[in-house]
This record gives C-alpha cells, sequence and structure tokens, in this order.
C-alpha cells in the first residue's frame, strides 16, 4: 500500500478562537471542543482536519518555531502499518528531503515521523501501532 493522504493539521495558540474561525466558515466543529488539546473534525470526501494546542504540538517537537503564519499547518498521510511509516521515512529522507522527526511511537498509540516538503511544510506519515490503517 502507499501512503493515504488523510488530514490537514492546524496547530493553534488558542483552541477556542480558531474552532470559532472554522464555525463561520461553516463546519459544524461542537462547543464543547473549545477547551480541548486535540480536536478532529471529518470532512466530506473522507479527510479530516485536526487541531493540536501549541502545548500538544510542544509536547513531541520542542524545537518547532511556532509563530505566526505559515509553518502552523501540515499535511497528513495514513500509512499501512508502522513498518510502512518506517520504510517511507527512510524513502524520503534518502531522496534528499529532510526528516523533521525520525519514527517513533507516539503515546497516543501511532507509529508516528514528520518530513518536510521543499518549501519547509511538515508532513505527518502515520499507523496505529500494532494494527493497521483506518
Amino acid at each position: 500500500m502507499t501512503p493515504r493522504f488523510d488530514c490537514i493539521g492546524i496547530v493553534t495558540a488558542d483552541m477556542a478562537a480558531s474552532l470559532a474561525f472554522y464555525r463561520r466558515l461553516g463546519l459544524d466543529v461542537p462547543a464543547s471542543a473549545d477547551d480541548r488539546p486535540h480536536v478532529e473534525h471529518a470532512l466530506p470526501g473522507g479527510l479530516r482536519l485536526l487541531w493540536d494546542t501549541d502545548e500538544v504540538h510542544r509536547s513531541f517537537d520542542p524545537g518547532a518555531d511556532l509563530g505566526k503564519g505559515p509553518g502552523r499547518t501540515g499535511l497528513g498521510f495514513a500509512c499501512s502499518d508502522a513498518e510502512e511509516v518506517d520504510r517511507v521515512y527512510g524513502e524520503l529522507v534518502a531522496a534528499g528531503y529532510e526528516g523533521r522527526l525520525a519514527p517513533w511511537d507516539a503515546v497516543w498509540g501511532q507509529r508516528y515521523a514528520v518530513v518536510l516538503d521543499p518549501d519547509g511544510n511538515a508532513v505527518d506519515l502515520f499507523a496505529p501501532v500494532g494494527g493497521a490503517a483506518r
């Protein structure tokens, strides 16, 4: 299997303010999500829009520059399993792309890695640890 484009991630300094903005654009995100550190919203066609607070993002990437503007969004590609995360990450780094975060088993139950595209955008690779991709 090849990785499947799965999600767009937003890193936010203020979850409630970010969600309020996207609600004004028509996304039906419940108000109860305003105080959560991580929020997911299913989009038409099966893609997901994800929000993480600065604190959540720094918990696994303490060196990230989280200023305003570019760099606060990322693309997510679901892999079939943990081995595919490792393989694809290795292939991209070997091809000359910058590896931001080498594969690791994240506390939220996924094998996770981050590679930067040629413009410096984060591209996340992930799969459930010990199971098949969703």
